[in-house]
């Protein structure tokens, strides 16, 4: 195909063609995913808890299952099964919200239950793409600014299109949504399934990227289980924190500032999502794979301090509550994406670890959107008297101070089996690996 001849030959082809693929498609799943909670369902409740959390609880727990059913699913994944997976879990997810539309209130919540389930698992397809290449950090901005921006520029189309049309209903618009995003999203698949395999110079630097074995995941546990566990708690706390921020914005905003507009929503993730953008398209120049393992972390650090500064000043009043949104978010987001695209893809390359990084990836994230169920129950039955802004300042506190730790124990482990690693093996080349 002269297609994937050209994207062979031309490095920087390659990087745009698949920096826009992987954008365009998980930009499009986030279609599927959160415009429903844009809406306010104001009024209807479910015993004593709010519709809407019921619904954000309900597809956050199948969101959940379908991570932990990716640790195995995406760890195993085999390159020729890629695109008939998430193509079939992006249909399953629009069947569950054309089903939440027609099924009355109270009982369609178990269609975004349902609606949830396909939807974890479409992020590690979409990396298993871009994973074990020289350029994966440059070629995952794509996928990194779709995180970023895509729930903002989707609740804003959602609000805007729901005032030009107001006959939708709040029930329909997230299945409206989603049909107008399902026939770019095909095309940002076929534009993925055309990407050629990694090189031989990919492999060599990056080491070869291979579905996972049982014997595979135990042995990698047992040489860096402490530290990945470390960091499955760190990430925890980053989705906890991210989620409530970006489930009931809109409820926050109303607490922050009473004469904020919808832009607003898009003008936070964009700033959020540049920033984002340079600093970890720069990490792709950085060959070295212990340079760019420890400037992952400094930048995990980075992404702590900022969330922790920020909730500080805006409790002192001395920033705005547009800048404090705007620190948390791009706090959160800086050690969200290095973390999931950079640490462990990394850590791979460095210690020529026989796996894949969507295992570890959706081993974080099981545990994580575990933990965002958790808080949004507990903040319904035991912080009610707490703002939605205050829960958010309490959080945001507390992941700062855990965040801080863990990543320290983390980076000290990885450091003492360096240091173990040259000692037993002089010259080990963990530096140029």
């Amino acid at each position: 195909m002269r297609l994937k001849e050209a994207l062979t030959r031309s490095n920087s082809f390659f990087i745009v063609w698949a920096v826009i693929a992987s954008f365009g498609a998980y930009f499009c799943m986030y279609a599927f995913r959160k415009p429903f909670n844009a809406g306010l369902y104001q009024g209807l409740e479910l015993g004593e808890v709010s519709y809407k959390a019921i619904l954000i609880i309900s597809q956050v727990a199948g969101y959940t299952l379908s991570k932990f059913a990716g640790i195995k699913v995406i760890s195993e994944l085999k390159h020729n099964a890629r695109v008939k997976l998430v193509i079939g879990l992006i249909l399953v997810a629009e069947l569950a919200l054309l089903c939440f539309g027609l099924v009355p209130y109270p009982y369609n919540f178990v269609f975004l239950f349902m609606n949830g389930l396909p939807l974890g698992m479409v992020y590690g397809v979409v990396f298993s793409f871009l994973e074990g290449r020289r350029f994966t950090e440059m070629l995952a901005m794509g996928l990194n600014i779709s995180v970023v921006v895509a729930s903002g520029i989707l609740k804003t189309t959602y609000i805007e299109i729901h005032g030009i049309v107001p006959g939708i209903s709040e029930f329909w618009m997230p299945f409206f949504m989603g049909l107008l995003f399902l026939p770019l999203f095909l095309m940002f698949v076929w534009m993925l399934s055309v990407i050629p395999k990694p090189t031989a110079e990919d492999m060599a630097l990056r080491t070869e990227r291979v579905p996972m074995t049982s014997a595979d995941k135990r042995l990698v546990m047992r040489q860096f289980g402490f530290p990945i566990v470390c960091l499955v708690i760190f990430y925890a706390t980053l989705v906890v924190v991210r989620d409530f921020r970006d489930n009931f914005t809109i409820e926050i905003w109303n607490e922050i500032d009473s004469d904020w507009g919808s832009g607003v929503l898009t003008t936070t993730e964009m700033v959020t999502g540049l920033v984002v953008l340079v600093i970890i398209g720069a990490l792709a120049f950085v060959r070295d794979n212990l340079a760019g393992f420890r400037l992952a972390y400094l930048i995990l650090f980075a992404g702590v301090i900022l969330i922790g500064m920020g909730t500080l000043l805006f409790e002192k009043s001395l920033i705005t509550g547009f800048y404090w949104m705007l620190m948390i978010g791009l706090g959160l987001f800086l050690a969200y994406t290095v973390l999931q695209t950079v640490v462990f893809e990394r850590m791979i390359a460095l210690y020529r670890v026989k796996a894949n990084a969507g295992y570890f990836v959706y081993i974080c994230e099981s545990i994580g959107y575990l933990g965002s169920v958790g808080l949004l129950l507990y903040k319904e039955f035991f912080m009610k008297e707490l703002s939605w802004s205050q829960v958010l300042m309490q959080f945001s506190y507390l992941q700062f101070g855990l965040g801080l730790l863990l990543l320290t124990l983390s980076n000290f482990y990885f450091d003492r089996y360096r240091s173990a690693r040259s000692a037993e093996k002089p010259g080990t080349p963990f530096a140029a690996a």
